[in-house]
């Protein structure tokens, strides 16, 4: 076949004038450029079907490397058709190495299954990986004593129901598992021994990246009130992760619950001699509160050091006590910008909303952050984020990434066709930024 094409291009070039020879030629390269894009699909694919076949081996080093070669995957491409159809497979073995697995295998499985969802977007896939993480999620956490494990197992917890979680319900019970790990007295576990510095920071960011989806008048004045009361006692705590992470998760509780509002409302509950007046104390104890969160975050964002050493981390905990103190006083929350690509506009954020959901994707994402900001038709849909076209790629590029003939470009688009309407409702359904009728 590549033979005769040869010939029929090569007698055209002697046989034709120069304008059909050009467009010969610029047949030849597009049949050529179509040829080694689905070679590329189809050598990606027939690699990733390894990795799976490896996923149901008995040596748990093979299992590990496959998980591997996945999370690599994942965070190098968009498998969008790969997924399409292999989704809950992947996921049931993914789930079986976070049961069976070294503490290793287990955390690089809970990761792929997080990347899986991301991957796959809203609808019932996602929707039914939540379900099923849930109940097996809670038994890891309660029960893994390695640190690396338990933090992995609450990111991934963390987005299965950011992704994936539909009712208020389903998100509420994740974060109660959750809080029992940050506050073990709140909960029935009594005995259950404190977390450590680590996995307790990693809990309050999966807890506070949940939160930030909730609509806040489904929540209690007194759950926001003593949620709020616990955190700020973790502020004088000697990790500085932890810290950081009490202080992030107690500006977004200001600005979905609106502590002052709740204030108001249990002064007009202490004037009526009908009214429930709250067990912390009403009016004054939310303003002595708000006091101390305030003297807290001042006296972080001007630490000398002490509590910590590395010079970094104590920079970085100035910045963000200085944000929060400036947020809580004023109202308003620092905007934010991200350079994606050279060639690319900015990611703007300006709420604490949407920066905790950008902080925690970041991090979770890791290197896979820019390409799925770049092609992740959720992640779009999250930050209102539309990339800028590429306007200075070559003759050959353009053919390659853009062209609407290329096999990828097609089978992508037929793909996100089928869930863009899906993303849309879960966006408008799932959390309302700054919605003012909401709160």
């Amino acid at each position: 076949m590549g033979k005769s094409r040869g010939k029929r291009r090569d007698a055209s070039l002697f046989d034709s004038d120069d304008d059909d020879s050009m467009s010969s030629t610029s047949t030849g390269i597009s049949e050529m450029t179509l040829t080694q894009d689905t070679e590329r699909v189809t050598s990606k694919e027939n690699e990733l079907n390894m990795y799976l076949d490896a996923l149901y081996e008995k040596r748990g080093q093979t299992r590990e490397k496959a998980l591997l070669g996945f999370v690599d995957a994942f965070e190098s491409h968009m498998l969008l058709e790969f997924v399409e159809n292999k989704s809950i497979t992947l996921f049931h073995q993914f789930l079986s190495s976070i049961k069976r697995g070294s503490s290793k295998e287990a955390s690089l499985a809970a990761r792929a299954i997080g990347l899986l969802t991301i991957t796959t977007g809203c609808g019932s896939v996602a929707h039914e990986i939540m379900e099923e993480c849930i109940p097996n999620f809670y038994q890891a956490i309660m029960s893994a004593s390695d640190s690396a494990k338990k933090s992995a197992v609450l990111d991934c917890l963390a987005v299965v129901c950011f992704v994936g979680g539909e009712e208020v319900e389903e998100k509420e019970k994740a974060m109660k598992i959750i809080w029992e790990l940050i506050h073990p007295k709140s909960g029935s576990n009594v005995t259950l021994p404190k977390p450590t510095p680590a996995v307790l920071a990693s809990a309050i960011t999966a807890w506070s990246f949940i939160l930030s989806t909730l609509n806040p008048r489904h929540i209690s004045s007194q759950t926001w009130r003593d949620s709020i009361s616990f955190l700020s006692t973790l502020l004088d705590k000697d990790d500085r992760s932890v810290r950081i992470a009490s202080g992030e998760a107690i500006a977004l509780m200001f600005e979905l619950g609106r502590l002052d509002k709740f204030s108001e409302e249990d002064n007009r509950h202490s004037e009526n001699p009908e009214g429930a007046k709250p067990a912390s104390g009403g009016f004054s104890y939310v303003e002595t509160l708000k006091g101390k969160i305030l003297s807290q975050a001042r006296a972080l964002s001007m630490e000398a050091g002490g509590k910590g050493s590395a010079k970094g981390d104590l920079n970085n905990q100035r910045s963000t006590f200085q944000n929060i103190l400036a947020f809580i006083e004023t109202g308003c929350c620092p905007e934010h910008s991200v350079k994606l690509l050279n060639n690319s506009n900015q990611l703007v954020v300006s709420t604490w909303t949407q920066t905790t959901q950008l902080n925690f994707l970041k991090r979770f994402l890791g290197r896979g952050f820019l390409k799925h900001m770049q092609e992740n038709e959720l992640l779009q849909e999250v930050f209102d984020y539309t990339p800028k076209k590429k306007d200075n790629l070559t003759v050959m590029e353009k053919r390659l990434f853009l062209s609407p003939n290329s096999v990828v470009s097609k089978e992508r688009t037929q793909y996100l066709n089928k869930r863009r309407s899906c993303t849309k409702d879960w966006k408008q359904g799932h959390f309302k930024v700054g919605a003012e009728d909401d709160i």
